[in-house]
């Protein structure tokens, strides 16, 4: 029987969305308040879903403490109250958009987590802006 369960987490981070091969007026034109030089931040919500099948030994799909600590190590502890154009180095080369944050999320979760799962990554910027990725 496959289903899917999700594990909810947030994290508050800064960036700013350029590209230094533009002026500022273009990065303006096409960014708007999100190209502001001194950064602005945002309050992530994000929901991971894992489906795949259920174990008839423990009656679980995953362990979610197990899932919870891949969240924390792998999303939380990197991104939280951090500047992701400065401190998070997949984002020193990759305009860190909600789109962009999502993947890498997905990539980190993936890369820990058993591939029998199909794993989901839903990334709200803002409570109407949200992106969902999976893979």
């Amino acid at each position: 029987m496959s289903l899917t369960v999700y594990r909810k987490a947030h994290f508050n981070a800064a960036h700013r969305l350029f590209r230094e091969d533009w002026s500022d007026a273009k990065n303006s034109q096409i960014f708007g308040k999100c190209s502001n030089p001194n950064y602005h931040g945002h309050n992530y919500e994000l929901e991971v879903g894992i489906t795949g099948d259920i174990d008839a030994e423990t009656g679980f799909l995953i362990d979610l403490k197990i899932l919870k600590d891949v969240i924390y190590e792998e999303v939380e502890i990197p991104f939280d109250h951090k500047n992701l154009n400065v401190e998070v180095e997949a984002f020193k080369n990759i305009n860190p958009t909600v789109e962009n944050i999502a993947i890498e999320i997905y990539n980190r979760l993936t890369s820990r987590l058993d591939n029998r799962y199909k794993v989901t990554v839903k990334l709200y910027e803002t409570p109407r802006n949200f992106v969902v990725y999976t893979g």
